[in-house]
């Protein structure tokens, strides 16, 4: 059975200053389990969300809903200096498409 703290976004990476791995949880930003081996890292990690979480609705609290759960409408809004602004302004019109789609490309890289 799958449980909702699966749904979590996991990583693990090395850590240079540990000369471990840490086991990290993108929804849960100040937790970490630091091991020896990547298998224990992250297992590690799937542990504690799993008590953490277990502990905040034994408190009432309700634990952050996963990343991979949440809807995205595609839209955001995003300020940037006039300089930029023009740049790509022009650059658009320069390639006959839409700001829209010079500045989607951008961030598709």
């Amino acid at each position: 059975m799958v449980s909702e703290n699966d749904h979590y976004s996991y990583r693990v990476m090395w850590s240079e200053e540990d000369a471990e791995y840490v086991g990290l949880c993108t929804e849960f930003p100040s937790l970490s389990w630091v091991a020896g081996s990547q298998d224990e890292a992250f297992a590690g990690i799937r542990q504690l969300v799993a008590d953490v979480v277990a502990d905040m609705r034994a408190n009432g609290e309700v634990p952050p809903k996963p990343i991979a759960s949440k809807s995205f409408s595609g839209k955001f809004m995003v300020r940037v200096p006039p300089e930029v602004h023009r740049d790509l302004a022009l650059e658009a019109a320069e390639a006959g498409v839409s700001l829209n789609r010079v500045v989607s490309a951008k961030l598709s890289r």
